[in-house]
């Protein structure tokens, strides 16, 4: 036996027969007249005597596969995913194309049977619900709308749209939530949630499998709740002075991920809470641009996030302010 792992010539052969010629194990037992142990061994020995090297090629693209692999470590996440930025920063659509894209088949690689979807709302989400991305398999999974928004001016990016566009895409089923984006009081919220029908639907967050979101900025040129109505002005310019970088599902946080300084907004959201987002399995952040490193990052540092799909700007960006 001790020859047989000695013998460079066969353990070669062996190799060859095994990576290049794509023979399996038991049929390279028959060529070669040696037992299943000893191929094992030999293609053991292949790797350690370096007559093979295995090199993994990311085949869209290496740089972005390496990045990926480097921000995963370094901001401590599950995965992360990166397209190309646009050529002009200006067109967002060709971004959110991307990245709609990119989502969509992340989407259609995790997603069983059975698994409770969170959707929350905005432009992004959007773009993945609506992606240029043939789904071959349907799913038979549950979209739950994660916040309200009745009488939002734009229907189009509201939760329970989505969360029904999603479910067409996939051939699942969804829920609706029939409730005001933000409400004047807090008491008014907690006495709202008692209702039973909002309950069965608040009661679905618990069973939440994963959750895709939107990272949005307080800025007032990006910010889609300023576009449509959920915030003004002047609470946006308010917030931004106490540090606020971004918001998930309408919750502010700055840039280590504390809500606190913007607690009293964030309360009367009628959404589900970040501390239940927190303990879903997947939590999918999609943005892009480099105008969302900050509130990427605070995200992340929220722990609001566990896996990032974004661009290669943004990305970057990320990696700078991170080391």
């Amino acid at each position: 036996m001790r020859k047989l792992i000695d013998d460079v010539r066969l353990i070669f052969k062996c190799c060859s027969l095994y990576y290049q010629d794509g023979v399996g194990q038991k049929e390279i037992c028959q060529i070669l007249g040696i037992s299943r142990p000893t191929v094992s061994r030999m293609l053991s020995a292949g790797k350690e005597l370096g007559i093979v090297k295995i090199e993994i090629h990311n085949p869209d693209n290496l740089m972005y596969g390496q990045l990926e692999r480097e921000l995963e470590k370094l901001l401590n996440l599950q995965e992360v995913i990166i397209v190309p930025s646009s050529a002009l920063p200006e067109n967002k659509s060709a971004l959110n194309s991307e990245l709609g894209r990119a989502a969509l088949k992340f989407l259609a690689r995790i997603l069983r049977d059975g698994d409770y979807v969170g959707v929350s709302m905005g432009s992004a989400l959007q773009s993945v619900a609506r992606a240029d991305f043939f789904i071959e398999n349907s799913v038979s999974c549950t979209f739950v709308p994660v916040i309200g928004g009745v009488g939002e001016s734009r229907p189009d990016i509201h939760s329970n749209y989505l969360a029904q566009e999603f479910a067409d895409r996939f051939g699942g089923k969804c829920v609706q939530l029939f409730s005001p984006a933000l409400f004047s009081k807090r008491s008014l919220l907690d006495e709202f949630l008692e209702e039973r029908t909002i309950l069965k639907v608040v009661n679905l967050f618990r069973k939440l499998d994963v959750l895709i979101m939107g990272i949005g900025v307080p800025h007032k040129e990006y910010s889609t709740v300023l576009q449509t109505g959920y915030v003004d002005h002047k609470t946006l310019e308010n917030f931004s002075e106490r540090g606020a970088v971004g918001d998930i599902i309408l919750r502010y946080f700055d840039i280590d991920g504390n809500t606190e300084p913007f607690d009293e907004f964030n309360e009367r959201v009628g959404g589900i809470k970040l501390s239940a987002v927190k303990k879903i399995p997947y939590r999918v952040g999609v943005a892009g641009g480099e105008h969302k490193i900050q509130a990427v990052t605070g995200a992340i540092n929220g722990g609001y996030l566990n896996v990032l799909i974004t661009d290669i700007n943004c990305a970057e960006g990320l990696l700078r302010l991170k080391k």
